[in-house]
């Protein structure tokens, strides 16, 4: 049985670590770098690094801030943000990075996955979906958004997340926008049903307030990994307590000690 992940996310906009409610009024929580190093050091299993406007603004990935953050650790880091190419991710992963987070790209030009995937590898390749509720013909259902959540697709979820594996995608981080931010759990529904219709690993993102949301996704929803930002970044939890929390709810975590440079 695969050890459930626990992925403290940096979010990036100008250089620094920012958290907001519903991909919005960002608040700033810390220089990346030295997050990165507190984290790795407190026992993280991975990084995610995403500069949250680079789709939007058109802008490139800051690629010297991924260097300086990879110099720092010896986790699994993964990056995001403005991502268009197979260019791109070339250099992303020549600057330190071990995995590469496709969001708008990919549902834009879905062929850059399978290019991606030959190319690289799958275990290299993540493919980010951001999602809101919506109700289709009476049913429950998930709509994908891009551009940072500021485009609507009309397309659900569910069918992206199942094409994106048939594309090559190692894995999904599946962002809840309805519950980002809000420190009220992640949306086990949109969790689970995209868990269910996969066989690669779903990353749980979106809503964390406290080490029993963690316990919930992983137990009641199936998924591989979690994704959280506010608890961390602002100290509330260390890894640690969320472990030890998530181990006594019958969750496989590694607990051995983690290395930095």
């Amino acid at each position: 049985m695969l050890t459930c992940r626990i992925i403290p996310c940096l979010d990036i906009k100008d250089g620094r670590v920012v958290k907001g409610v519903n991909f919005l009024n960002l608040v700033d929580a810390g220089d990346p770098v030295e997050n990165a190093r507190f984290y790795a050091e407190e026992g993280a299993d991975e990084l995610c690094f995403l500069d949250i406007t680079a789709s939007s603004d058109r802008r490139a990935t800051v690629r010297d801030l991924v260097r300086r953050v990879a110099e720092e650790i010896f986790i699994p880091f993964t990056v995001g943000g403005g991502i268009r190419s197979v260019q791109d991710v070339d250099a992303i992963l020549h600057s330190g990075a071990d995995k590469v987070s496709i969001n708008t790209a990919a549902f834009e030009k879905p062929e850059i996955l399978e290019e991606c995937a030959r190319r690289f590898g799958s275990q290299c390749i993540v493919c980010a979906i951001d999602a809101r509720r919506r109700t289709r013909d009476g049913n429950l259902d998930f709509e994908v958004f891009l551009h940072g959540g500021r485009t609507g697709t009309g397309v659900s979820a569910l069918t992206w997340a199942q094409e994106a594996q048939n594309r090559g995608a190692g894995e999904i981080l599946l962002t809840s926008m309805d519950r980002d931010g809000t420190r009220a759990g992640y949306d086990l529904e949109l969790t689970r049903m995209v868990r269910e219709r996969l066989h690669i690993p779903v990353i749980a993102s979106g809503g964390v307030g406290e080490p029993e949301h963690l316990l919930r996704a992983a137990r009641e929803a199936g998924a591989d990994a979690l994704l959280a930002a506010s608890i961390f970044h602002f100290r509330e939890y260390s890894i640690s307590q969320v472990k030890d929390i998530l181990a006594r709810g019958g969750v496989l975590v590694r607990q051995e000690e983690s290395w930095t440079t």
